[in-house]
């Protein structure tokens, strides 16, 4: 038990790291726990819309995408063109740390709060 929730904290601070540098790239926002709080907010929310609409073809992993960046368009400023941007800063960031991380046979590829890793 102690082992998942550790691993859910550390992968929750790997996702809130990469929209961490996605905001601060894209809008210039530099508040790391708000990044904490939207990865767990839009972990949550991939989860839910996952389970109800994942299922769908097609039309369930869009609109699994969809909620994901409406959260990010909610929590920073800007439109849906940066939410976007930051979301694929996030992934892109997230993807560099794993890799380095799965080298150093710290961790796997997956981290919570970013969507696809």
């Amino acid at each position: 038990m102690i082992e998942s929730i550790i691993v859910f904290v550390v992968s929750l601070l790997i996702g809130a790291l990469g929209i961490y540098l996605g905001a601060k790239v894209i809008v210039d926002a530099e508040d790391y726990t708000y990044a904490i709080i939207t990865a767990l907010i839009g972990a949550i929310v991939w989860g839910l819309v996952g389970f109800f609409f994942g299922w769908i073809p097609l039309l369930g992993p869009l609109l699994v995408f969809i909620a994901y960046l409406a959260v990010i368009n909610a929590r920073y400023p800007g439109g849906w063109v940066d939410a976007a941007a930051i979301t694929i800063v996030a992934w892109l960031s997230v993807l560099i740390v794993l890799y380095v991380l799965a080298i150093l046979g710290v961790t796997g590829f997956d981290a919570v709060g970013v969507p696809g890793i």
